[in-house]
């Protein structure tokens, strides 16, 4: 039977403390026991549905957590203050000194640095690979690795991991396959493809107002409790606790994930085909010409689309950089970094998210300057849109 994500974030029914539709904010840090002895066995661990302090767990959090286990299919996760708040504890979970991680090179610029600037001083190295050359991936693993990471679809060259294949190395070589999915929820189900563990920052599509930071782990109820342990568990040792409130704002704009992760694929989409029409090129997953276009559609989940990031290049950076701006000035988005908010959002990754990202490892993966990374927003009159962003592109004579 297919997976159907969203149906397992609408089977979810809580109820709040006093019988409301929404469940109860636990706006405490600390919670209070009947008997000492209860407060041990909570400590331990033994006592399921007590809580002692919140940087252990709340309520809120894990409300949370249980709707996005349900969505990616885990048996549980573990919600975090931001995206990297999840990703390197996970990294430090699975890998301790003397030990190495096989990565994509395509992959958030925060996660690049710190696996490549900062994990060298715990002794811990990384081979970054072309992720779509499966051979090369398997030639990078060596006695020491002990994590191959990728992105299901990537940051911001939209290359598309083959999850399948990744997995089978991964299952041959004994290791767990970590996989980053902000970029397409719903779209793609990377546990049902053979991942062991899903990361999000929840900052990005999963939230969608652009308000707040968050991220979170999904995985088996082993490894989530490894990361919970208050002996050596990285998200319980490092701190990067969600606050109950944002755990409860991110809660509601979840549920309707499922209608924006629509409107933001169809959009761009419509823009994608659009401007390759005209001459521009364009990298879209949704596009034919796209190198992993039949793959992801193997993957995906169809009604949910091939996402709403998309990636222009422009010529050059100035020639991106006077596109952006005259577009903010023309109302069409906002010159900013981030992504899956309501209103359009672009940057030229090179000199914003990806600039941790050394010059000439960005050329030699295609990073070019003149590229435009957009974030597709949840416009009611798409046509409208790339009307407005194509007499801007003829202003600047890029077109």
């Amino acid at each position: 039977m297919k997976f159907k994500p969203a149906d397992h974030i609408q089977d979810l029914q809580y109820f709040g403390e006093f019988g409301g539709v929404n469940p109860s904010i636990s706006d405490s840090s600390t919670y209070t026991f009947l008997s000492a002895k209860t407060m041990f066995d909570t400590f331990e661990g033994n006592a399921e549905g007590c809580y002692l302090y919140s940087r252990h767990s709340s309520p809120s959090n894990l409300y949370l957590g249980e709707a996005l286990a349900a969505m990616e299919g885990t048996e549980a996760a573990n919600v975090a203050a931001s995206g990297m708040g999840a990703i390197t504890p996970v990294l430090l979970q699975l890998c301790q000194a003397g030990d190495h991680v096989v990565s994509s090179r395509t992959i958030y610029g925060g996660t690049y640095a710190f696996l490549k600037n900062f994990a060298p001083r715990l002794n811990i190295t990384t081979s970054f690979v072309d992720i779509t050359d499966l051979e090369k991936v398997e030639a990078a693993i060596t006695k020491d690795t002990k994590v191959l990471y990728c992105e299901a679809v990537s940051n911001p060259l939209l290359e598309v991991a083959d999850i399948p294949a990744l997995s089978k190395i991964a299952k041959k070589h004994g290791l767990p396959l970590v996989v980053d999915n902000t970029f397409s929820p719903l779209a793609i189900s990377p546990i049902e493809l053979g991942a062991d563990v899903v990361i999000h920052s929840l900052t990005k599509f999963i939230n969608g107002s652009s308000d707040t930071v968050g991220g979170v782990t999904c995985a088996s109820q082993e490894f989530i409790d490894s990361l919970r342990s208050v002996n050596d568990g990285a998200n319980m040792l490092l701190g990067p606790t969600m606050d109950s409130m944002r755990a409860a704002s991110i809660l509601k704009n979840l549920r309707t994930l499922h209608i924006r992760i629509k409107q933001h694929s169809k959009n761009a989409l419509y823009l994608a085909e659009k401007f390759e029409a005209d001459g521009l090129k364009t990298v879209y997953p949704g596009l034919k010409s796209h190198p992993s276009h039949e793959l992801y559609k193997s993957m995906m989940n169809e009604e949910y689309g091939f996402g709403g990031m998309l990636v222009v290049d422009a010529g050059s950076l100035d020639k991106a950089n006077a596109l952006m701006e005259l577009m903010q000035e023309k109302n069409l988005g906002y010159l900013a970094v981030s992504l899956g908010f309501y209103k359009t959002l672009f940057s030229a990754p090179g000199t914003s998210t990806s600039s941790e990202i050394p010059e000439e490892e960005q050329k030699e993966m295609g990073l070019t300057d003149g590229i435009i990374r957009f974030s597709i927003g949840l416009d009611n009159d798409i046509e409208r849109t790339y009307n407005m962003m194509k007499e801007c592109m003829k202003e600047l004579n890029i077109l």
